[in-house]
């Protein structure tokens, strides 16, 4: 959890940055494409060639491509239809995708996966539903779009360190993570290439700077930390701890943009979803206890 909570902190500031200063200005495919360049660039020092099995390679590449590259190319061009508050609003139903994706790759229904992650959803829509844009339709397709990509990005590498954990810890994570940013490179390269408007490039040393923040530390550091992350909890807890992005992005908008927000909605629903996490937490030490084996439990005795 250390790591989700230390990225929760670390991603409260994007929105805002994307929102104010790069979504009017800024092509959303350059800007994508300058995030996973950089995060690539950070890691490929780093990066072992031989000793990782092909398969490995690829599978941490399909994984980037879509919970970065195209999760990305989803969100930013969502700014254009929304403004910060509205995206947040509509990144709740994550938690949901997160718990049918986990289910369905089991070929299981967790009720405590479900429910858990739907209290979560209803502490985040506590905190932020308001009233809503006429063009919200496709914003709201864009934002989904995205939520199913970073959904399915963090089931996908959870399952993957399981199945496979003699391949995860052949070397450190920091040694093998880069496949996982070459894979978004290349699909925004192509994005960049094929969409992209080269009128709308960076002109300012801000935008430059949020760049780099973004891609580097946000983006490089921050994927590499969440990931590890969603591979030591269990489901439910993951989905509790997306959600936990929207108090945090709306309290670095109050504190620093001077944005209004309802503090008593943004209480109420921060004790929701924290709420939610102790639920989980119980609930599965509950669980636990029913399913260990009696004989076992004897010979501790």
């Amino acid at each position: 959890m250390t790591y989700l909570w230390a990225v929760t902190f670390l991603w409260a500031f994007s929105f805002s940055l994307i929102g104010v200063y790069l979504s009017a200005t800024v092509d959303a495919y350059f800007a994508v494409f300058t995030r996973a360049l950089l995060a690539s660039l950070l890691f490929l020092p780093f990066l072992r060639w031989k000793g990782v099995r092909l398969g490995w390679q690829i599978k941490l590449m399909a994984i980037g491509a879509i919970q970065l590259g195209v999760m990305y190319l989803f969100l930013y061009q969502s700014f254009s239809f929304l403004s910060v508050p509205e995206v947040l609003l509509f990144t709740i139903f994550t938690p949901l995708y997160i718990a049918l994706m986990d289910d369905a790759l089991q070929r299981r229904f967790t009720p405590r996966y479900f429910i858990v992650a739907s209290i979560a959803v209803l502490g985040a829509a506590i905190i932020r539903y308001n009233q809503i844009s006429a063009e919200f339709i496709i914003g709201f397709l864009l934002v989904q779009g995205a939520n199913a990509c970073f959904a399915f990005g963090q089931i996908a590498y959870k399952s993957l360190v399981q199945q496979e954990p003699e391949q995860a810890h052949l070397f450190s994570g920091v040694h093998t993570f880069g496949y996982f940013y070459l894979g978004a490179l290349l699909i925004s390269l192509f994005g960049v290439l094929l969409l992209g408007d080269s009128t709308r490039l960076p002109t300012q040393t801000i935008e430059w700077g949020i760049l780099l923040w973004l891609g580097l530390v946000a983006s490089g550091c921050g994927y590499f930390l969440w990931n590890k992350g969603a591979a030591l909890v269990d489901t439910a807890a993951l989905a509790v701890m997306n959600n936990l992005l929207i108090p945090a992005g709306l309290l670095v908008n109050l504190l620093i943009w001077n944005r209004e927000v309802d503090l008593l909605r943004l209480g109420l629903g921060c004790l929701v979803m924290l709420g939610a996490l102790l639920l989980n937490h119980y609930w599965a030490r509950a669980t636990a206890n029913l399913t260990q084996d009696p004989a076992t439990e004897a010979d501790t005795r």
